[in-house]
């Protein structure tokens, strides 16, 4: 079914102009500035997001890839990027949501001092979900396009890969061994939510599933949840480009369109079947990133390391595909 370019994009182009327009209004040519700026960094630290999302998009029907754009893009801006934070410092700070919005209005600084107070058990949930998302990838047990051999595909991983819920049993290993380095239950609670998430979705798309399609529902909240996994560590990092949350809400949300747009041309005109490697290469950001949360409840490591980071893998795992792909045209 082709596709043009105005029913591919144009949702997103249109909202995204809507976006900008009320960037110039809360801030004139500066608000639209930060906007853009914010939109960009979303897309270039996301993109490996959309190459997981296109993979899980797959298994879905047309209707809910719609709703996916739809839907899900309401609860990926207004839900992640604006009243999950406003959540999280209202829990903190034991204040209700809209003392927490004028906080953030009126006190940008008091506002992202104590989101960052709390940041410590979204990194521990969310890296925890990250986890299993890539263990669940690469000790899959009967997986047959391998990227990087020597780690997919040697004889350690292999056995592993045999041992009925050994995501389940590494998961919790590590999650007591984190346990015991913070002594702070509600890290670990933390921790093992995103743990029993990830495998409550599971169970339940393994029930609700039919004939290898998802059920739309769960696999919806499962990409919902993917994303708020990788955004939220932007929406912090997005203070340090605008103090102002409507701007940071604006620039992440259309950056996050964006995301979701990439994510359906994946789906549509099936470029990951086209590039092999596309998903290892996402898969391997995803484990790094989930890395790189737990550190960074140790150690202060920028945003743009993991960016940089999930950029490479992605990029090397494209050129891996693409010569791959010439290979296999020249065989024929």
């Amino acid at each position: 079914m082709k596709h043009s370019f105005f029913h591919e994009w144009g949702f997103t182009i249109f909202l995204t102009i809507i976006g900008l327009g009320l960037g110039f209004i809360v801030g004139g040519p500066v608000g639209l500035y930060l906007v853009t700026l914010l939109a960009i960094l979303e897309v270039s630290l996301s993109f490996d997001n959309a190459v997981v999302n296109a993979k899980i998009l797959e298994t879905m029907d047309e209707v809910w890839q719609k709703r996916f754009l739809t839907w899900g893009i309401f609860i990926a801006v207004f839900g992640m990027r604006f009243l999950f934070p406003l959540l999280i410092v209202g829990i903190a700070s034991h204040i209700n949501i809209i003392e927490a919005l004028d906080l953030a209005l009126h006190n940008p600084e008091k506002y992202k001092e104590v989101l960052e107070g709390s940041i410590n058990y979204v990194y521990a949930f969310g890296g925890a979900f990250l986890l299993m998302v890539a263990l669940d990838f690469f000790l899959e047990e009967d997986k047959e396009i391998h990227w990087i051999k020597f780690i997919e595909n040697n004889k350690v991983i292999t056995n592993l890969g045999k041992i009925p819920a050994i995501e389940i049993i590494i998961a919790v290993g590590l999650g007591l061994v984190l346990t015991y380095i913070t002594k702070d239950y509600v890290i670990s609670l933390a921790y093992f939510s995103g743990v029993f998430l990830y495998s409550l979705i599971n169970s339940i798309d393994e029930v609700l599933g039919t004939d290898g399609v998802r059920n739309g529902l769960v696999g919806l909240l499962y990409l919902e949840i993917l994303d708020a996994s990788f955004s939220f560590d932007g929406v912090i990092g997005a203070f340090a480009i605008s103090m102002n949350i409507i701007i940071i809400m604006l620039g992440l949300g259309i950056g996050a369109l964006f995301v979701r747009s990439l994510t359906l041309y994946f789906v549509r005109t099936k470029k990951l079947s086209e590039y092999i490697y596309l998903e290892a290469g996402a898969h391997y950001a995803i484990a790094a990133l989930a890395i790189i949360m737990f550190l960074k409840m140790f150690y202060h490591i920028p945003e743009v390391v993991s960016g940089t980071i999930g950029i490479t893998f992605i990029g090397l795992s494209f050129l891996s595909s693409l010569k791959e792909k010439k290979l296999a045209n020249h065989k024929n």
